[in-house]
């Protein structure tokens, strides 16, 4: 039985991100950069286009979970309770469209957090202890990796969905 591209792109992905070695949450500390692993999941593209910066993790260990740009040098934490992750899912083609940044641009001031949104902890990922970052009003995990000192993948798990959204993180400097 052939794989679909996207199927085939999700292994690839799985493996690369399996590879890796784990990162501590304390490492996590401090304002990270994100885009896109290309992986063949049906949100590839969209945080970019929507101009998605990236995540916030405070010592605390809370986490500002979706960083997007605002007003030029302006960074607004959106919270994520109000976008159902399935729904996303489902939306993703029009979350690749101009008229998805125009819309979205219109509803970010709106959806703004009011705190942080997630937590920062140790959790386990075949069979290895690493960082983790848990949505607190979706059911989603974020998973990490790291690349390099400056660099950590992240895998995004949905609770009851197969497909795996993969990211990469570059630490931001003062």
């Amino acid at each position: 039985m052939t794989k679909s591209p996207a199927q085939a792109l999700q292994d690839e992905s799985a493996e690369w991100f399996a590879s890796l070695e784990p990162v501590r949450p304390q490492d996590m500390v401090g304002l990270w950069r994100g885009r896109g692993h290309p992986s063949g999941h049906p949100l590839d593209g969209v945080l970019e286009n929507l101009r998605w910066f990236g995540k916030r993790f405070h010592p605390d260990g809370r986490a500002d979970a979706l960083l997007f740009e605002g007003a030029p040098g302006r960074l607004v934490a959106v919270d994520p309770k109000v976008f159902p992750i399935r729904w996303a899912i489902r939306l993703a083609a029009f979350g690749r469209t101009s008229s998805a940044v125009n819309l979205f641009s219109h509803i970010r001031p709106r959806v703004r957090a009011k705190s942080t949104t997630a937590s920062l902890e140790n959790r386990m990922d075949r069979d290895v202890l690493t960082a983790a970052m848990v949505y607190d009003q979706q059911p989603i995990t974020d998973m990490f990796r790291r690349i390099s000192d400056t660099e950590i993948a992240g895998k995004m798990i949905v609770e009851g969905d197969p497909c795996r959204y993969y990211f990469r993180l570059e630490k931001v400097v003062d």
